[in-house]
């Protein structure tokens, strides 16, 4: 069985209920690789609480991770099943737009 087989919609809801990980998921969600240092700057929080939110929104099956020296970086899971698209898309694409920073650790 498929890992979101597993995942009820209300454990994805809950996930996707918390402002941070929601913004932060958005800021994931362009396709590209963030490390958890441009998600912290951008959202103004610690590494610890940072990295919480990204371990809820990975046990859900929304991202994979990568670990990079101290730091990780996440992306969006590429097999996440069309519905679970349909369903959180629409919820990003309601939140404004979020302000660009960049990591200054650049990807080895």
């Amino acid at each position: 069985m498929q890992w979101y087989m597993d995942t009820r919609i209300d454990d994805l809801l809950s996930a996707l209920s918390e402002p941070t990980r929601l913004r932060a998921l958005q800021m994931i969600w362009d396709g590209e690789e963030h490390c958890v240092c441009e998600l912290m700057e951008r959202l103004g929080v610690t590494q610890s609480r940072m990295s919480r939110h990204m371990s809820r929104l990975k046990d859900v099956g929304l991202l994979t991770d990568r670990r990079d020296a101290q730091w990780v970086r996440y992306r969006k899971n590429p097999d996440l099943p069309p519905v679970w698209t349909a369903i959180i898309e629409p919820i990003l694409a309601a939140l404004p737009a979020p302000r660009e920073v960049r990591c200054e650790r650049e990807a080895a």
